[in-house]
């Protein structure tokens, strides 16, 4: 019966302002008692009545202020402090704080209970302010849905600074503004803010993949993918185009893998985005590589080693030739363990020459070269031509073959320093690895100098670090020693490490120096289990005893050491060693 005369005032007050015939609102009203809509909602979905006029009657006849819902009106950093299902059961939508007041757009803002019920749950006044119901459907669907993580990225983020350079054949720098966000397109909005955030975050990867209902865009940080947000399917090819774009790639071409670059300045800095795209199932994945020299810290004694790692590492680069060596995954920081070495190393006596796939940071007084397959500029290829070029020092990216390895074991043995990164889970593997590759065991004990196998840790947060103890069955897994009862740390998660519990890394790393008594070993075509025996009878630090030491110092977790150190040549988790004894007061 309310229900009824409150339509019919509204009825009556735009037949009155001329907005609707008396015939038109009693059809209306019939139209209503067959369904659930109230009478404004209908006059506007039947197009009898302007959505603008029904809500200035509204407000006339409750004598409180009535809005449309549009795109820019409702702040998203608000948007969760009314949960969705409250929202969508008594059809409010928060717009914006100011204070402690709160404004809320409500299809029913006479209603006490439900303000009473809102200003409980925000802890908020709550300032009620007429919508239509459908508008406010309308954007509880949007907001609580995937389009409020896009507006609320952008929202939350200061304006950068940030423009695109495009550089031409004929050495001309083509400078795109990308600063003025207002005027820009969304997805040009989103692009250029998402390399922003990365930037910002210390991201090393930005990641665009395709999913059946969505866009997924997540950021590589401390080595581990992270969501940042999830951008509407039909946004997918908008987005890619954009990158291809300004990458100088084919945005016509789909059905190929293509690679790109991108030199941006960002607040001053330079910042190179390396491209790549990949077709799935579903459509093309891009992954920017993020190469911030901010980033880079070309410094040994700050990577992270013990010292008396670092001390070995000045050793073996201290020799006048003969081939240095660091392995490990891809991401567990070779290259800039190299250009770390190379750093130590360069000054105006010296000739240093650099063959990279690719070229990630210019180096001043180094001469940097990039292979290129495709003309037939390989990395031996390139090294046979670095040797004519009177070299005193020569890095080579990566030892890809038997053809790059032989040639860098003979520039090696006729007076250069060769430094280079080799794929093996750990040091004594480097050396079979070699041996496998057809190189001689007579010219590999005589040219080699050291090995270096490295990882990455994640380090405990500082903001959100705290201890526990953990299960007897974890410490008998890891091989513990020390003290049982003794307090272990890890992160618990808070907005500064985005919940994981982490924020930075640090190298951690066994080395391997060569001695007389491992050359004659090495004559013998050992393999990597004799190698690492005959290590084990010294004074040797293998990656999992670093680990465990990272474990004592309250540097690292549990969880994360057996992530990243228990790893066996089989791939597999390996659970069985003995693990040095620690002490208590390690924590």
């Amino acid at each position: 019966m309310k229900l009824l005369s409150q339509s019919i005032k509204l009825g009556q007050m735009l037949v009155q302002a001329g907005h609707l015939s008396e015939d038109q609102l009693q059809q209306a009203l019939g139209w209503q008692k067959k369904s659930r809509l109230k009478l404004g909602e209908l006059l506007v979905e039947k197009k009898l009545v302007d959505s603008s006029a029904v809500l200035d009657s509204l407000s006339e006849s409750l004598g409180l202020p009535a809005v449309k819902l549009r795109p820019g009106m409702i702040d998203p950093q608000v948007v969760d402090t009314i949960e969705k299902e409250i929202a969508e059961q008594n059809l409010v939508i928060p717009l914006f704080k100011v204070e402690e007041s709160l404004t809320v757009a409500m299809a029913e803002p006479q209603s006490l209970l439900v303000i009473d019920d809102l200003e409980r749950i925000t802890q908020l006044r709550v300032q009620p302010v007429i919508a239509l119901a459908g508008n406010i459907e309308e954007y509880i669907k949007k907001y609580y849905a995937q389009e409020v993580k896009i507006d609320s990225f952008v929202a939350s983020l200061e304006e950068a600074n940030l423009e695109v350079v495009e550089k031409e054949a004929i050495d001309e720098d083509v400078i795109i503004d990308l600063s003025e966000m207002t005027d820009a397109s969304p997805v040009v909005n989103l692009v250029n803010m998402s390399i922003a955030q990365a930037v910002k975050e210390g991201a090393s990867d930005i990641h665009i993949e395709p999913d059946k209902h969505n866009v997924r865009i997540r950021y590589r940080i401390d080595g581990v993918l992270q969501d940042l947000m999830t951008p509407p399917k039909d946004w997918h090819a908008a987005i890619i185009s954009r990158i291809k774009v300004i990458s100088r790639m084919d945005i016509a071409e789909r059905r190929v893998p293509q690679e790109g670059r991108i030199h941006i300045m960002i607040e001053g800095r330079e910042i190179d985005l390396r491209i790549s795209s990949m077709p799935t199932i579903l459509g093309e994945k891009i992954v920017m590589r993020v190469l911030d020299k901010k980033n880079l810290h070309l410094d040994l004694d700050k990577l992270g080693y013990a010292a008396s790692m670092v001390l070995a590492l000045k050793r073996m680069l201290s020799k006048p030739y003969g081939l240095f060596l660091v392995t490990g995954p891809t991401g567990s920081g070779k290259t800039t363990t190299l250009y770390s070495a190379l750093d130590l190393l360069r000054d105006k006596e010296r000739n240093i020459i650099t063959i990279e796939d690719p070229v990630e940071y210019q180096l001043e007084l180094i001469n940097q070269v990039q292979v290129h397959e495709a003309v037939g500029l390989t990395f031996a290829r390139t090294l046979r031509s670095v040797l004519r070029q009177d070299p005193d020092i020569i890095m080579v990216g990566e030892i890809r073959d038997d053809e790059t390895a032989k040639v860098a074991v003979q520039a090696a043995l006729t007076g250069h320093l060769v430094l280079s990164t080799l794929h093996t889970n750990d040091s004594p593997g480097a050396i079979t690895r070699l041996l496998n590759m057809g190189v001689e065991p007579y010219l590999l004990a005589s040219c080699l100098v050291g090995i270096v196998a490295q990882r990455l840790v994640r380090t405990i947060c500082p903001k959100c670090k705290t201890t526990y103890f953990p299960d007897e069955v974890v410490l008998n897994d890891i091989g513990w020693q020390g003290a049982r009862n003794r307090a272990f740390h890890r992160g618990e998660g808070c907005a500064l490490c985005h919940d994981s519990g982490f924020k930075g890394r640090r190298a951690i790393c066994e080395v391997l120096e060569m001695t007389p008594g491992l050359r004659e070993i090495v004559l013998n075509r050992p393999s990597t289990d004799e190698i690492r025996q005959s290590l084990s009878k010294g004074n040797w630090s293998d990656l999992k005893q670093e680990g465990l030491n990272c474990v004592e110092q309250g540097i690292t977790s549990i969880d994360e050491m057996i992530r990243v150190c228990f790893i066996d040549e089989d791939g597999v988790n390996d659970n069985k060693f003995s693990a040095p004894a620690m002490n208590e007061t390690g924590g």
